[in-house]
């Protein structure tokens, strides 16, 4: 099987410390632009089924959900504090000059 990778956004559109909600297809991602790169995860919180999108990083690492302040490592999808208990899926992301990528 080969990787599929599809420019999603340009750093430009997503100042360091913040996110940005995208569409693809009929699925919602979050990017996170943090001092360790850009990552990908689902958009919606796995507890409260809130826009991550609308939420904060905190820690440098974290978002929290605007719903109910859980948190989740923006790096892996883990969990990081209640009452989230189930992680994230995390998409691959690679950056091209300027272009952000995600795999399929």
């Amino acid at each position: 099987m080969t990787e599929q990778w599809k420019q999603v956004a340009t750093l430009d559109e997503i100042p360091e410390g913040e996110t940005l909600r995208v569409e693809i297809g009929e699925s919602a991602l979050c990017l996170y632009r943090i001092e360790d790169g850009v990552f990908a995860t689902d958009d919606l919180c796995t507890h409260g089924q809130a826009s991550l999108a609308d939420g904060l990083i905190v820690d440098g690492t974290l978002i929290e959900c605007p719903l109910h302040e859980g948190a989740f490592d923006i790096r892996t999808g883990a969990p990081a504090r209640p009452p989230c208990k189930l992680a994230l899926t995390c998409r691959a992301v690679r950056v091209e000059g300027q272009a952000i990528l995600v795999e399929l």
